[in-house]
């Protein structure tokens, strides 16, 4: 059981945009006051700002359906694509110049909007942790403290304030590359703390047994040949805690098998990429049929996306195995579908999504196959990704069943699953809910 902490309280700001804010947000459950507020359509923020951060959502969520489409999609996600531009990294230089996102940002706010929630979280003099970048500039342009925690592993320059010399935002990295990032974008060391990601506890436990418990099961559906444990066992053994006794040939790791191997593909908030999970379902038909895998749609709070595959499911002749070899994940709110989301993963062995923030969770062990980009952002996560070798850009998805395997022959998922268990920070929770003991002396 993961303890809970009573002794720290923060408001906890997210926004309900897709799904990446929000599930930065979730593990941060245990020390919202009251509650994670959402600054887009919380009971609490004004009919004017919800309206104007309604159009933004479904202007995001269009565009990145439109993206696939031929000639007037893809050039409207272009010309959209642009707005959220990261500078090229190279070469190091000052960069805290504000761009037409950062001012036209602060003129919203200037202009009152966001007035309702600032007003809200005012009555309190706690803490306040975002993790998107409007609520930290509209509560820093206002003269209160807050704590900005990142999403992507590069930021576009909306998420420092027009003068970050003035700015009080102080800023949780999910890794070295935002830190290098911010710096570039003016913000001071001492604003700076490199945390990790907030991974769920659930899923990595106080002194990581749970995510050591749920790594050896998954390495053996990662490694049907013996390959990978044969050359790493020594390291297995330190760091899983394995015992010296344990024997790694193939009979007796097979005998240690808890379930079949399971690929989940999780879909982005806006719904694109539906068409992937339907390739993967047909080229592997016959695996699912003769139940050798189990595959997890994760639909989000899509009702629609659900429907669609069930109805996509039954035509492809294979009702009987919805909810057995086939399972859509679906929730009517987000706090549920993350919760579900998390127990199927430790259950998961390939971890099949677009570089969203989801990149973050291989440091649980997921090696990931890497759906296409949808923003620059994205791009970046994948090119993280693959400097780190726990994840691989996807080979074409109509031909899954061949290259699936030549994969797992070869060793090279189980190799991605340790890479990312060892190199990606996944202690990121604990370490900014430490940061606030310390800074309370708690």
């Amino acid at each position: 059981m993961i303890k809970k902490n009573k002794d720290i309280k923060a408001w906890i700001i997210s926004v309900d945009m897709g799904y990446g804010h929000q599930r930065a947000a979730y593990p941060l459950k245990d020390i919202a006051y009251e509650r994670i507020l959402t600054a887009n359509n919380d009971k609490i923020v004004s009919d004017s700002d919800k309206r104007l951060w309604e159009r933004t959502r479904l202007f995001y969520e269009n565009v990145s359906r439109l993206k696939n489409i031929p000639v007037v999609g893809s050039v409207t996600f272009d010309l959209y694509d642009r707005l959220q531009k990261i500078s090229p990294f190279y070469p190091f230089r000052d960069q805290s110049k504000p761009n037409f996102s950062t001012l036209r940002m602060k003129s919203i706010i200037d202009r009152g909007f966001g007035k309702s929630l600032l007003e809200y979280v005012s009555r309190e003099n706690i803490p306040v942790i975002t993790t998107h970048p409007i609520p930290s500039l509209l509560l820093d342009y206002n003269g209160k403290e807050v704590y900005s925690v990142v999403t992507d592993t590069d930021i576009n320059r909306i998420w420092v304030a027009d003068d970050p010399k003035k700015s009080k935002i102080i800023y949780f990295a999910p890794c070295k590359h935002v830190v290098l990032r911010l710096k570039q974008y003016g913000v001071s060391d001492e604003k700076i703390i490199e945390t990790g990601f907030p991974l769920p506890k659930e899923n990595i436990g106080e002194k990581d047994e749970i995510v050591k418990k749920d790594m050896f099961p998954r390495l053996i559906n990662l490694d049907p040949t013996g390959i990978f444990f044969e050359k790493y066992k020594g390291l297995l053994i330190e760091k899983l805690g394995l015992k010296k006794s344990q024997k790694f040939d193939i009979k007796s790791l097979s005998k240690c098998k808890t379930h079949k191997l399971t690929i989940t593909y999780a879909i982005g908030g806006a719904g694109a990429q539906r068409e992937i999970a339907l390739s993967i379902v047909s080229s592997l038909q016959e695996k699912i049929i003769t139940n050798n895998i189990i595959i997890n749609i994760v639909v989000g709070v899509k009702l629609e996306l659900k429907i669609f595959f069930e109805k996509s499911l039954i035509e492809m002749g294979l009702k009987e195995y919805i909810g057995k070899n086939i399972n859509i994940i679906f929730a009517f709110d987000k706090k549920t579908i993350f919760s579900e989301t998390n127990k199927i993963l430790r259950v998961t062995d390939i971890l099949w999504t677009k570089p969203s923030e989801m990149s973050f969770y291989t440091a649980l062990g997921l090696p990931i196959i890497i759906a296409p980009p949808i923003g620059a952002h994205e791009t970046y996560n994948k090119e993280w990704l693959e400097h780190i070798g726990s994840g691989f850009v996807q080979e074409d998805p109509v031909f899954v069943k061949d290259w699936l395997d030549y994969w797992l022959q070869d060793g090279r998922l189980a190799d991605a699953a340790i890479q990312g268990f060892i190199d990606a920070p996944r202690r990121g929770i604990y370490h900014i809910e430490k940061y606030f003991r310390d800074k309370q002396n708690i």
